[in-house]
């Protein structure tokens, strides 16, 4: 689907000078021949290990692994050799409570140095760790931890006012460990769920020496997405995981040695899980994040406060540097890289960047599934609108509606050969499902795309109703079952509604309900208390009816229409005015 004689020469360019000081190289897991690369996995390897405990058996445990800047408790780093001993001691916490092999471990803290610690403990010992964002609402925690069958949550005290009704839940919960200052709270009083301190829990146990003897295809971690259904959907990732993002790291990443990483993310993102803890660590380098309040000045500052190489951010970042700020090239003279995922750069701001940084943003594209494997790279110029290239080892395919391969600049969905490493294990518990994405040795993404005659992605994306809302995910299904449950609406349809240039909210069209009233402003105050922030609706249109099919179905498209041709006829009559 592309030329692969031009693309490989281009790919072959680039190396990793560092990995020779590794235990795990390069061409361990990835080699080329006759034009085809073949992965090769080992028969054990787990990613507690190949992240943390392989720099510190090569003598490099002295080198930091993490920086956490806090706004309220300044900063905070962790070098490689802390983060295995506490690491370890957790495993060891996980041992003396009875935690088995498999069992699952709910991780909802703040980006901190606990973070890692709580992962790739969960990772060392065999458990499977769920990360999961500090914006949901505790309804959707309750979920998540239903819905997992998680034994331990892992949380800051800071937190726990909010996350208390959690108890009066019917969950599998045999502990919450609570972390960072402050006070803990008393125990419960009718429950068997635990409260215990973090921190006393590490300090009082002995390192385990021990690593669970994971194969590559073991359970490793368990994200969430939105789903269809209005419910969020485990998708269950392996320790391959990582392998499988090595292209990545070599020709989205461009790591070189000393790298020092800044990025503007969450480590419950799976793309932030990957791009700033496991594939920047597996390679040894220290990653720097922020944590509170901040603002487009806060990642310049922190890039030049800490000599960062790398920047990794999502558009919706770029975009403010560049509006609201005056910062340029020369005030970040350490910075040679930046990279962006989660929606596309503008072609504007991507210029902007360049004549502000004089340098690019490489984007690329990935999903829960999958992480990130279409990227673009500093041996092929950018092509403003294009995601890049297919990475070496993802054999990407675009098939038309017949399962072919898809003519030269013609759509097809993207699809990926099931023994891909980087590919997820199944949806959690939903076997329908997961077998439902799978034809004759493919997943099929559901994403769409074209390439072109130079072998460029031009990424078209869903055929489905997903938001994409300032680089978030959204379904619009787990929005509207929560805004029904308000006395007033009687139905509801949540859109992502584009009110600028890469500017989408979500809004939510409402009938009410016989005899009923409510405000726009009590319908966003509902959405805010129930929802996360990023998902709850920033706009609200209420109609008697929706378009519908003979069947009742909502014609969600035409809606969007309707709404962009009422916005367009506001602003003409505005500017007649």
């Amino acid at each position: 689907m592309y030329s692969k004689n031009s693309l490989f020469t281009l790919f072959e360019k680039t190396g990793l000078t560092e990995e020779s000081k590794m235990k795990f190289q390069f061409e361990d897991f990835l080699t080329r021949e006759n034009d085809q690369w073949h992965w090769q996995l080992p028969e054990k390897f787990n990613i507690a290990h190949a992240c943390v405990t392989q720099h510190v058996e090569s003598g490099n445990g002295e080198n930091i692994a993490l920086i956490v800047e806090d706004h309220l408790l300044g900063t905070k780093q962790l070098s490689y050799h802390a983060l295995e001993e506490q690491s370890a001691r957790l495993a060891s916490v996980f041992s003396s409570q009875k935690i088995d092999e498999g069992d699952r471990v709910l991780i909802r803290l703040p980006n901190s140095t606990d973070y890692p610690v709580s992962f790739f403990g969960c990772l060392r010992y065999g458990a499977i760790a769920v990360p999961t964002s500090t914006l949901l609402a505790a309804s959707e925690v309750a979920y998540l931890a239903k819905d997992s069958g998680a034994k331990v949550l892992i949380t800051a005290k800071s937190m726990w006012q909010e996350l208390h009704s959690l108890i009066h839940e019917q969950t599998q919960l045999k502990a919450v460990y609570l972390a960072g200052p402050g006070e803990m709270p008393e125990q419960p009083e009718n429950s068997d769920i635990r409260l215990l301190d973090f921190d006393s829990l590490l300090n009082e146990a002995e390192p385990s020496t021990e690593i669970n003897p994971s194969s590559p295809n073991d359970p490793a971690y368990l994200v969430y997405t939105s789903g269809t259904t209005g419910y969020p959907k485990g998708v269950l990732h392996g320790h391959r995981a990582l392998i499988g993002r090595l292209p990545a790291s070599r020709y989205w990443f461009d790591f070189k040695p000393g790298d020092r990483i800044m990025h503007s993310g969450k480590f419950n993102w799976t793309y932030v899980l990957g791009s700033a803890l496991m594939d920047p660590l597996f390679h040894g380098h220290t990653v720097i994040v922020h944590e509170g309040p901040n603002d487009a000045s806060t990642w310049p500052k922190l890039i030049k406060k800490h000599d960062c190489t790398v920047f990794i951010g999502v558009p919706t970042i770029y975009r403010q540097i560049i509006q609201k700020t005056e910062f340029s090239a020369s005030d970040v003279p350490s910075l040679r890289h930046c990279m962006s995922a989660g929606e596309h750069l503008s072609d504007e701001m991507l210029i902007a960047w360049r004549n502000r940084f004089a340098m690019d943003v490489y984007e690329a594209i990935g999903m829960s599934e999958f992480s990130y494997y279409i990227s673009q790279h500093k041996e092929a110029a950018i092509k403003p609108g294009a995601a890049g290239f297919p990475q070496p080892g993802h054999n990407v395919q675009l098939l038309d509606g017949e399962g072919n391969p898809a003519a030269v600049n013609d759509e097809g969905m993207i699809a990926i050969p099931e023994n891909d490493p980087g590919l997820f294990l199944s949806y959690w518990q939903l076997p329908e499902e997961t077998e439902k994405a799978r034809h004759s040795g493919y997943f099929f993404t559901g994403d769409y795309a074209r390439v072109d005659e130079q072998g460029y992605i031009w990424f078209l994306g869903r055929k489905d109703d997903i938001i994409n809302t300032f680089g978030y995910r959204v379904s619009p299904h787990e929005i509207e079952r929560v805004i029904k449950t308000h006395p007033a609406v009687a139905d509801c349809v949540a859109l992502g509604e584009d009110i600028g240039k890469d500017k989408t909210l979500v809004s939510i069209c409402i009938i009410l309900a016989a005899n009923q009233k409510a405000t726009e402003q009590e319908l966003l105050d509902f959405g805010v208390a129930n929802l996360a922030k990023y998902k709850a609706p920033k706009i609200v249109h209420f109609y008697s009816d929706f378009p519908r099919t003979k069947n009742g179905k909502v014609l969600r498209k035409q809606l969007v229409a309707e709404l962009e041709q009422k916005r367009l006829s506001q602003k003409l009559h505005g500017e007649a005015s």
